[in-house]
């Protein structure tokens, strides 16, 4: 009778318990405050935006640890390379389909030619931007009378980034102008809904604090789908901070910015 008993009120603190986590979590969904509206940036091919940094060892990232909104990982940009506000325009293809060459300088005046030659004599040099990090050449060479391209370079590592999903959906693709750095947004939060503000992954807390705060200027190398976020969003709006996303995606800013 008496372990009847013990079981009978283990089972109803189990079920205490879970009433109050389930309150818990409604109450996050629904009375937390959302941050500031603040009216969106027009969308440009180069635009000016506040950037902050973030790591997933953080105190409301530590439930998500090391995955994005979309389900796969974060990831770690590449290392800086160079200032790069000479970029060229972007383009409107995909990163890969970017890979034509734009220009090309040729070398002096013709070499002579023998099948015997096994000399390496540049023949053409073309230059070419694209989504990469860097400005990267490939080199014709004559090798035995033969055209040979070499030194193909190997793509950045792209970096994850967390911003507003109706402002930069997922998908868009931009690059730092200050470091050449390049970031693709996969990932949201509370913090950044309504918000003008890029929140770039970093590795380590150390790194993050290291970045901080920035105005940073980056240009759109790919934008993502619009519709495709909100696909994705609808099913979770009964968070506050997705619904926001939601309602701005949909064209009813007005709601979007009395939503608090």
């Amino acid at each position: 009778m008496k372990d009847v008993e013990f079981r009978s009120l283990i089972v109803a603190a189990i079920a205490v318990s879970a009433v109050v986590l389930l309150s818990s979590c409604g109450t996050t969904k629904t009375t937390r405050a959302l941050p500031a509206y603040e009216r969106p940036i027009a969308k440009t091919d180069f635009q000016t935006v506040r950037t902050t940094a973030y790591t997933h060892t953080e105190s409301d990232h530590l439930q998500y640890t090391n995955h994005n909104a979309l389900g796969g990982e974060l990831q770690v940009a590449g290392p800086p390379i160079h200032r790069a506000e000479n970029s060229a325009r972007p383009l409107t293809l995909g990163l890969e389909e970017q890979s034509d060459y734009r220009r090309a300088s040729y070398s002096g005046g013709l070499q002579p030619f023998t099948m015997n030659d096994d000399s390496e004599k540049p023949v053409r040099r073309a230059t070419r931007i694209s989504s990469r990090s860097v400005k990267t050449e490939r080199v014709v060479r004559i090798v035995r009378g033969k055209r040979v391209v070499v030194s193909k370079p190997q793509p950045p590592k792209i970096g994850s980034a967390a911003a507003d999903w109706a402002r930069w959906p997922a998908g868009t693709t931009f690059r730092l102008l200050s470091t050449g750095q390049i970031y693709r947004v996969d990932d949201y939060g509370w913090a950044l809904a309504g918000r003008n503000t890029i929140d770039l992954y970093m590795a380590t807390p150390s790194q993050m604090n290291a970045w901080g705060a920035r105005d940073e200027q980056i240009q759109i190398l790919r934008w993502g789908e619009s519709e495709e976020s909100l696909h994705r969003l609808v099913p979770h709006q009964d968070y506050k901070h997705i619904r926001r996303m939601v309602l701005e995606l949909e064209g009813r800013d007005q709601e979007a910015a009395a939503l608090q």
